[in-house]
């Protein structure tokens, strides 16, 4: 049997498939965690899917998009949680946000961005802007080599840190 050719609507339905084909296999295996995290999940695709005047069928990159909202969600109620002293609840959260991260690309990690950064920093330079006055050149300029393999907030507090050093 041949493999399906890799066009952009196959692989846009490839990720809700097997957001839903791990769900059912959680659910017989009766992981509790990742069948009610994969729930959740679906139903943020289902609700982005439905947003607007009309029902659509979203991008890869958009399905990708409400998996990185539903992380950071997680991430953000988990520091949240741990510092009302709500350890278990933040270690819950903690543990949804793994289950959805492996779902999600690989990001960068701190030393690649830090180069990258760099890069822009000393552009800038060479261009007259230093100090935090050059914030919006930089940004402007890494947020686009960056992509997606970086959360925004990482992206500035990198440019911020080598602006004031700098």
């Amino acid at each position: 049997m041949s493999e399906p050719p890799d066009d952009g609507a196959a692989a846009a339905a490839d990720l809700p498939q097997r957001l839903r084909a791990d769900l059912t296999a959680s659910m017989r295996a009766r992981d509790e965690l990742r069948t009610t995290t994969l729930r959740s999940v679906l139903t943020a695709v289902r609700t982005a899917e439905v947003a607007g005047t009309s029902s659509r069928r979203l991008s890869e990159e958009e399905v990708l998009g409400v998996l990185r909202s539903e992380a950071k969600k997680r991430r953000e109620s988990a520091t949240v949680f741990a510092e009302a002293g709500r350890a278990e609840r933040a270690e819950r959260e903690a543990a949804e946000e793994g289950v959805i991260a492996a779902y999600l690309p690989a990001q960068l990690d701190d030393d690649a961005l830090a180069a990258l950064v760099a890069e822009e920093v000393a552009a800038a330079a060479a261009a007259g802007r230093t100090g935090t006055g050059a914030m919006g050149q930089v940004m402007g300029a890494v947020r686009p080599r960056v992509g997606q393999l970086a959360e925004g907030g990482r992206v500035a507090a990198e440019v911020r840190r080598q602006l004031q050093q700098g």
